[in-house]
């Protein structure tokens, strides 16, 4: 696109001429610039020279538009509307604008949160697209490029350029089937590493899906000399959960994520024993890139998660 010309161009000129289209006066005019007479007197100086036309010529105490005035003040208005409309915050209408939001969270957290949030903007939004995906691998360069808007995960240490919202936390819990040897048992370390564990990963899905991959559980037991036979390795939250009420497995999750998956799973949530030093809260929260931080319908869709997102927290 040709610059040259427009590099030249003072765009408060514009607003002076079409102020003068209206006012045919240079006095009042300048009135409503709030500048003095002499200076409107330079800005019309200035226009003159600006489009080789005396744009206006002297009839008394009014002005008379120039045939070149007369175009200009066909198209003025309308160009003056859309420059203050470029510069000028738009809004966002959910009912009527379109969009795409790309959220990444794991699936234990989507399986929860997904299906209301779908609910809602399916009514309040149906121009709108929500794009869901559990692969975190590489997110916040997946942000920075924009193929990522939000990531809900556990909190991490972050660069400036990233927002963090806090949304909450878990405790975890060790999960088994409901008639598991362990279920009417007060746990210790000692009977829980007596049997094989399911290891579904819940927050970050490592490249290779392999037992030697060590988990938050795995190095802390590691300290005490302990370590724990994975028997089935996976991604799959739905694979595991059948996995485990079907076998003698035991899972690391939440006690009170997933109420309605555990009740038809019928799994028993069991806290950590006792002797086990572990974090009794992990800390969610929701990432977002700054570049989307001024964005009305990013801003529009972060309200809308974390109302949904509190309810979900505050029905357990």
């Amino acid at each position: 696109m040709p610059t040259s010309a427009l590099s030249r161009i003072d765009l408060n000129l514009l607003v002076a001429l079409q102020l003068l289209i209206e006012e045919r006066n240079v006095t009042r005019a300048a009135e409503r610039l709030f500048i003095t007479q002499p200076a409107m007197s330079k800005t019309l100086q200035r226009l003159r020279d600006l489009f080789d036309d005396e744009l206006f010529v002297r009839s008394g105490r009014e002005l008379v538009p120039t045939p070149r005035t007369l175009e200009l003040q066909e198209q003025l208005p309308e160009m003056l509307q859309d420059l203050e409309g470029l510069v000028k915050p738009r809004e966002f209408d959910p009912l009527t604008d379109s969009g795409v939001i790309y959220l990444a969270t794991p699936e234990f957290i989507a399986v929860q949160i997904v299906p209301m949030l779908t609910w809602e903007l399916s009514a309040e939004a149906p121009g709108f697209s929500l794009s869901v995906s559990s692969n975190m691998e590489n997110f916040p360069e997946q942000m920075r490029k924009g193929e990522l808007d939000y990531v809900l995960g556990v909190d991490k240490k972050m660069s400036r350029e990233y927002v963090v919202t806090p949304v909450g936390g878990f405790a975890p819990a060790i999960w088994m089937r409901h008639g598991h040897p362990l279920a009417g048992e007060d746990l210790t370390l000692e009977k829980v590493l007596q049997y094989p564990f399911i290891q579904y990963f819940l927050l970050l899905t490592p490249e290779k899906l392999s037992p030697a991959v060590e988990t938050r559980f795995d190095r802390t037991i590691a300290k005490l000399g302990l370590k724990r036979k994975k028997f089935l390795i996976t991604d799959q939250l739905m694979t595991a959960l059948n996995a485990l009420k079907t076998s003698d497995c035991l899972m690391l999750s939440t006690v009170d994520d997933l109420k309605a998956e555990a009740e038809f799973y019928e799994i028993v949530r069991k806290p950590y024993p006792p002797e086990l030093e572990a974090d009794d809260f992990i800390p969610v929260v929701l990432f977002q890139h700054r570049r989307t931080q001024k964005s009305p319908m990013h801003e529009w869709f972060k309200a809308r998660l974390m109302d949904v997102v509190e309810r979900v927290r505050t029905s357990y």
